[in-house]
């Protein structure tokens, strides 16, 4: 069971990844031409959009690995079968990803704040 739920999250976390990147890839603002070492007007806005948007984009792929995550341990929950110590793993399991989900939340909140500041 152990193996069954680790290669389904792997391929599901994987999938996503590419998915995303896919996606992500016709998203992304043209950098425009690049000169060497000369700058342009609004280099430095278009980067700063790229990192942003790149970022946004791996916080939200944590938040769906997240909430696989948490499906995953529900599973775990129902099919425990009655033993107390697998009951345990799945209720610390859920804990742990919610508390993680809590954070991956609040950084995606610093960086739209971030994303405010630099557009000023």
């Amino acid at each position: 069971m152990k193996k069954l739920l680790t290669t389904v999250s792997s391929t599901i976390g994987s999938s996503l990844f590419f998915m995303n990147n896919a996606l992500a890839a016709g998203n992304l603002p043209d950098p425009g031409p690049i000169n060497g070492l000369e700058s342009q007007a609004g280099d430095s806005a278009s980067v700063t959009a790229i990192i942003i948007k790149i970022i946004t984009y791996i916080l939200d792929l944590i938040l769906i690995i997240g909430i696989v995550y948490v499906i995953i341990a529900g599973l775990r929950l129902i099919v425990s079968g009655g033993d107390e110590g697998e009951k345990d793993k799945a209720k610390q399991t859920i804990i742990y990803v919610i508390v993680g989900i809590i954070v991956v939340i609040f950084a995606r909140v610093i960086v739209n704040f971030a994303d405010n500041v630099f557009r000023q």
